[in-house]
């Protein structure tokens, strides 16, 4: 059982006494069913389809479509994500809809004459993919709903057509990319009436979001792909020099996929794989943590020691292998099996931090999103993570269709050797090509319990960070017992290899235990606030169910 001192200034193996989340974390019950998602009007609206007879599929799109109206720096249209749905049944799918590159992209189209990567990867109409989201959330629909697709969009229109109540949360956000989207004319008048970024309290309407909507629940996806919306999304390309085509949008199709599936102490870990590096990497962590019996108290320096040794390793062979499977032949059963865990881990050693530079990929021998989680009456699950990649995405919002273009070209290796927004250092194999995916870190998650019962839905926002946040609150809760809430608030950790940097919370760590965490010949870096947004279901000790909405970000838990 986890240690959770509340009144220690320095003890070995205690979490910080002063960290607050364990005091502002709550957990929502439902008798029959939950959703959590990253903002509380999103998660009514999925409880709103379920009462109306809807199933987990039919909330989690609808969810997904209400996002885009009142979460627009993650929640979209206008970028892709992924979905893992388990039947009642036990049937598991994962859902594909990941932004691809353009037809006329290149592998070096962002390299700058000194080599090094432009901004136009990151800001602007050249740093977009094609968009997935659409796609994929109809084709979930078209397939496993019980509802009509007009029905399940019928809460979101309400939404941008009568507007909502900005929270203070969604208010700071604008006006932290306040600068970014000031650069678009489109994005001023939609996300700046007046000028100026618009404050919390204000009711919040987006008209030109309410007709693209309309027009989707109307005439299907089609009309995003093929009609007046994708004319719109071609012209803004065209406006802004960037390289989106309609037929790049004609072309565009989601995959379903078979997940990522191991075991982790005996209990089921079912994960998104590739185009998404999430399964495959979580597995890597997993599959190392699970080499030890048992694991040093939680937050103290041995246990932070060998959470950033396996995560070191993990990442490394992430940015080495991992990419789009259309594209590049991955070793995926090889990487996620425990035989190969377990030599990675053999050269961990007790108190010293192996430097990242020391760490070869192991098969060479002789960085905004939002996440959700639905479960409904019948037993029927789905995780869904989605992203238009940094907040806001590129800045762009499509004039006359209201939505935000993402950025996530900056996810392929634009140069070797150069960081992308969150400091990965990737490989040649995720490098850019036409009508590639590129790698994402989403990692949206199913967990059974060691009798093959649903346990568990998470899933998180947080560039790499993804990763590691789904593996520590998994173990958390298998390894220490924590109940969802306080595994959901405990302060947490990062090392992604490249930096050679462990990251923590900001005061989430003992300066006892960083100063341990040094002599072992780690790096610490105090980051300056928080790391992810949980969105958790987790069956209850009743048989009903527990919800946790992330106290990181505002998100809300909505049960019945």
């Amino acid at each position: 059982m986890a240690v959770l001192c509340t009144a220690c200034a320095d003890t070995p193996g205690a979490i910080p006494g002063a960290w607050p989340l364990f005091d502002e974390v709550r957990e929502v019950t439902g008798d029959s069913a939950m959703v959590v998602s990253g903002h509380p009007l999103a998660s009514e609206v999925g409880v709103e389809l379920l009462r109306a007879g809807g199933n987990a599929v039919d909330a989690a799109v609808a969810v997904g479509f209400a996002l885009a109206v009142v979460l627009p720096e993650a929640g979209n249209i206008g970028g892709g994500g992924f979905m893992v749905i388990r039947q009642a049944s036990g049937e598991t799918l994962a859902l594909d809809y990941r932004e691809t590159a353009p037809a006329r992209a290149t592998r070096d189209m962002y390299r700058d004459p000194a080599g090094g990567v432009s901004e136009a990867i990151r800001v602007g109409h050249l740093a977009s993919g094609v968009p997935g989201s659409v796609a994929g959330l109809a084709e979930a629909q078209r397939r496993f709903g019980r509802l009509t697709l007009a029905r399940v969009l019928a809460p979101a229109i309400r939404l941008a057509h009568e507007g909502h109540v900005l929270d203070g949360h969604r208010a700071r956000s604008i006006a932290s990319a306040a600068g970014r989207l000031r650069r678009f004319e489109a994005s001023r008048r939609t996300w700046l009436p007046g000028g100026a970024p618009p404050d919390s309290g204000t009711v919040f309407t987006q008209p030109d979001l309410a007709r693209t909507l309309h027009a989707i629940a109307d005439s299907g996806p089609r009309a995003f792909y093929e009609g007046w919306i994708a004319d719109s999304v071609a012209a803004e390309m065209e406006r802004g020099g960037g390289l989106i085509g309609k037929d790049d949008l004609a072309r565009y199709v989601p995959i379903w996929r078979e997940p990522v599936t191991i075991t982790y102490r005996g209990h089921t870990i079912h994960s998104m794989p590739l185009s998404s590096s999430g399964g495959v990497t979580l597995a890597l962590i997993l599959n190392m943590l699970e080499g030890w019996d048992s694991l040093p108290p939680p937050a103290s320096a041995e246990h932070v020691h060998l959470l950033a040794e396996v995560m070191r390793r993990a990442f490394m062979d992430r940015n080495e292998y991992l990419a789009d499977p259309a594209f590049v032949d991955v070793p995926t059963a090889r990487l996620t099996s425990q035989a190969y865990a377990d030599r990675r881990r053999d050269d961990i050693r007790e108190a010293v931090a192996t430097p990242s530079t020391a760490v070869r990929p192991g098969l060479q021998e002789g960085t905004e999103t939002t996440h959700y989680s639905v479960v409904d009456a019948d037993g029927n699950a789905v995780a869904v993570t989605t992203t238009i990649n940094s907040g806001f995405g590129s800045g762009v919002t499509v004039s006359g269709a209201g939505f935000l273009l993402n950025n996530e070209m900056d996810d392929f290796t634009a140069a070797p050797g150069e960081p992308n927004i969150y400091g990965l250092v990737q490989g040649a194999a995720n490098a850019i090509a036409p009508h590639k995916r590129m790698l994402s870190a989403m990692s949206p998650t199913i967990v059974l319990d060691p009798d093959g019962r649903l346990l568990m839905l998470l899933g998180s926002p947080g560039g790499p960070s993804i990763i590691t946040t789904v593996a520590q609150v998994i173990s958390y809760i298998v390894d220490y017992g924590l109940s969802l809430a306080d595994a959901v608030a405990a302060p947490r950790v990062h090392h992604q290899g490249l930096p050679d940097s462990l990251r923590y919370e900001r005061r989430g760590l003992q300066g006892f235990t960083v100063r341990r965490l040094e002599r072992m010949g780690h790096h610490p870096d105090e980051r300056p606030g928080y790391s992810g947004d949980v969105a958790a279901v987790m069956r209850s000790a009743g048989g009903g169910w527990l919800g946790v909405a992330d106290p990181r970000q505002g998100g809300g838990a909505v049960g019945y």
